[in-house]
């Protein structure tokens, strides 16, 4: 459970609501539904940024929170994990992370979307109901106040489109998506800003615990071993 690790320490509010960081509530979602997995979680400000290649090369499923330090993770490190979804490894892409250079570098888009952050209420609709995604969760899911997230999202078309959901200002928007790339599958779900005690919604927790369930890998992940080319941080099977 990768995070910033960020607006918990300078913005007391943040750090109320969220003590242990966003990651820190994501690891709480995982844990409360799913009892085989081993969670860890790392920051940005950790030693090789959270992600040394020991670290990468044991994680089936990486879950990425980003907001306001896109640009500091390094390019080595986002070729790297861009290597290993091609290669199997889950990735699940939340909320602000839809600027993240690790999810702009997998779709090949600018992922800009609309947004406005006026404590609207959202309604998480599903529309997909058979996917693994939306077991156990209502339609939709009722979140009081969030951060505004609306159309036109530049992504390219998803494999499957899970949840759409709509704002009390009128706006739409494709809230849960899933991709494939090379052998990794992505998911991207967007309720989830710091502002907002999104991450202790239960039902937003059962969705998480969900898409990191759908993640993994299908066959055992194959190791990565670094080759000497100048630096370069790219890797080969």
């Amino acid at each position: 459970m990768w995070g910033e690790g960020r607006h918990e320490q300078s913005q007391p509010d943040v750090a109320e609501r969220y003590p242990s960081g966003m990651h820190g509530a994501v690891a709480d979602a995982v844990r409360a539904h799913l009892s085989d997995v081993d969670v860890r979680t790392a920051v940005l400000d950790d030693p090789d940024q959270g992600l040394p290649d020991d670290v990468l090369e044991a994680t089936d499923v990486l879950t990425w929170w980003g907001h306001s330090a896109h640009a500091e993770v390094e390019d080595k490190l986002v070729d790297r994990v861009h290597e290993r979804v091609l290669a199997g490894m889950g990735l699940l892409v939340l909320h602000s992370a839809h600027h993240s250079k690790i999810f702009r570098r997998l779709m090949g888009t600018t992922c800009n979307l609309l947004w406005r952050n006026e404590g609207d209420r959202e309604l998480v609709w599903t529309v997909d109901p058979t996917h693994p995604l939306a077991a156990g969760v209502p339609s939709p899911i009722v979140l009081e106040q969030h951060e505004m997230y609306g159309e036109f999202f530049d992504i390219p078309v998803p494999d499957e489109l899970v949840f759409v959901s709509s704002f009390s200002g009128g706006e739409v928007f494709r809230s849960g998506c899933t991709f494939r790339r090379g052998a990794g599958r992505i998911v991207y779900f967007s309720p989830g800003d710091q502002d907002y005690p999104i991450y202790h919604h239960p039902d937003v927790r059962r969705v998480i615990a969900n898409a990191v369930a759908w993640c993994a890998p299908q066959t055992p992940l194959p190791g990565l071993a670094r080759v000497d080319r100048a630096d370069t941080g790219w890797f080969e099977r």
